[in-house]
């Protein structure tokens, strides 16, 4: 393989559209790089990602990884035609690995049918921040061993699903309130923190046979104060690879990220990350970037800068990692079974927490029941934005009779504000259902104002459950996650169709 070549496979590109453009093509049959990710702007039916990843693997020189966020939960790319599965937070609600295990076995089985081969999954950040605009439900909780065992339990069952894991934020970055999709974050906290708590999920996952981590664009200055994870050779090198003795694939977070863009550059963060031991740099979005941080790579090698030894090393990591989870397309009739609906439907209710109930659940339909839901809020770029939820269409098919509204959170639309203040006052039984209602204000008061007004009420925080600590209602519930599964069983949990069992793997 030439040096060039060499290079091109460690760098992967992203790019917008149903199908992939003509220079993407190009860069694969020219070996300039190793492999694409996907987001759900390149997703929507499952024929046509199927189509688009044959189209990718044809086109390359060599094999290729095909990478996803498909962690199931609040970020999950493949939706339509796919099977959903609840988030980390709700499967480690049910307090069932098993469950882990299952959902994501169903979730690769199906990514890898339409020939995507690896997932940036599962997160295993501990929870140390409610205001965590990154983490929150994404993660196993904040109980170390916890966040372990189900964080392995999620690797064998990806893994067995013939798609590589990805734990990730390496080191962890579930103590920082900065999102670094928009800003460098950094952490002042003690190394023994690190070694003990943050380190132990990787450490378990290790042993379960972990392919692959994502290193963290956050500076832990305890560690490195110069550079962020992604760039640290400290990080990435001592303590990864010696301290860890991780073997694996090592890959950067999205390199256009604004904690490394605006403070190292393009290119020379992309020479950063291979000269502190990372295998495969990310550049998710944009052609002009994916060729300034190529040749910038191209010449570090040629100069001898980045050695041509730590270049052979990384891709013989690579190439073993292809070889392990080697892609192809499959039956696409098999996707979305009844067996797999029923057992993400399983999780999801295994998953709902009753926090309070005054004798309101199960609801009396023949009431005038209203639902206010807040929709579509963002907790961070991570979470893509999409339309209004499920929630009132599910609610409405199980009780026609019932009043429902919609909002974003920050709406400044008057009449739509008018027409949940009065309904929240007219209604015999009002549902405000929440999403990280304690991060926003604006959703915060409006929440607790209506709940006030309400002559019953009940509270759903369907994202965080760290929202149940200043909102209260007759009844409180906790689904801790907000995928299709998640509102189903919100639905059927207020109607009293089960009686729900799941604990919060939070502290509130």
């Amino acid at each position: 393989m030439r040096l060039a070549d060499k290079v091109g496979q460690m760098l992967m590109a992203g790019f917008y559209g149903l199908e992939a453009p003509q220079h993407i093509l190009d860069w694969l049959a020219e070996g300039k790089i190793g492999g694409v990710i996907l987001f759900a702007r390149n997703a929507e039916t499952p024929e046509q990602v199927a189509k688009l990843c044959k189209q990718l693997h044809d086109a390359a020189k060599y094999p290729i990884l095909i990478g996803i966020d498909q962690e199931g939960g609040a970020v999950t790319r493949l939706r339509e035609g796919f099977t959903e599965s609840p988030g980390a937070m709700a499967l480690s609600a049910t307090g069932d690995e098993i469950i882990a295990e299952k959902t994501s076995k169903i979730l690769a089985e199906e990514m890898a049918t339409v020939g995507i081969n690896w997932t940036y999954a599962p997160v295993v950040d501990i929870t140390y921040n409610k205001d965590n605009p990154t983490v929150g439900v994404r993660s196993f909780g904040n109980d170390k061993e916890t966040v372990s065992q189900f964080a392995s339990a999620s690797v064998r069952g990806f893994q067995s699903g013939n798609v590589a894991a990805c734990a990730k934020h390496f080191p962890g970055l579930g103590d920082t309130t900065i999102d670094t999709h928009l800003a460098l974050a950094t952490l002042d906290v003690p190394v023994e923190q690190v070694i003990l708590n943050d380190l132990l999920p990787y450490r378990v996952g290790i042993d379960a046979g972990l392919a692959t981590i994502m290193t963290t664009h956050t500076v832990i200055s305890e560690l490195d104060s110069e550079y962020p994870a992604t760039l640290s050779p400290v990080v990435v090198n001592k303590l990864l690879r010696d301290e860890l003795g991780f073997e694996g694939v090592v890959t950067t977070d999205c390199m256009e990220m604004k904690a490394i863009a605006d403070n190292f550059g393009t290119g020379e963060s992309a020479v950063l990350a291979m000269l502190a031991g990372v295998d495969i740099v990310l550049f998710s979005h944009t052609r002009e970037l994916q060729e300034a941080a190529y040749e910038a790579m191209i010449e570090a090698a040629e100069s001898g800068r980045v050695p041509e030894d730590m270049i052979d090393a990384a891709n013989a990591r690579i190439a073993n990692l292809k070889e392990q989870f080697a892609a192809d397309v499959g039956d696409i009739s098999t996707l979305r079974s009844e067996e797999n609906l029923k057992t993400v439907n399983d999780a999801a209710e295994k998953a709902v927490v009753m926090i309070k109930n005054d004798g309101v659940i199960p609801l009396d339909t023949e009431k005038r029941i209203g639902l206010i839901e807040f929709a579509g809020s963002l907790d961070s770029i991570a979470v893509e934005a999409g339309g209004l939820t499920g929630l009132a269409d599910e609610f409405k098919a199980h009780v026609p009779s019932a009043e429902t509204i919609a909002m974003r959170v920050g709406t400044t639309d008057e009449d739509i504000l008018e027409k949940a203040a009065q309904l929240a006052k007219d209604c015999d039984i009002l549902i405000v259902a929440t999403r990280n209602a304690h991060m926003y204000d604006s959703e915060f008061e409006l929440a607790k104002l209506w709940l006030e007004s309400a002559e019953k009420s009940v509270l759903l925080a369907m994202r965080n459950p760290y929202d149940v600590i200043e909102l209260d209602a007759d009844a409180v519930l906790a689904t801790c996650g907000d995928a299709e599964p998640s509102l189903i069983a919100a639905v059927s949990a207020v109607l009293g169709k089960f009686k729900p069992s799941g604990k919060l793997p939070v502290a509130l």
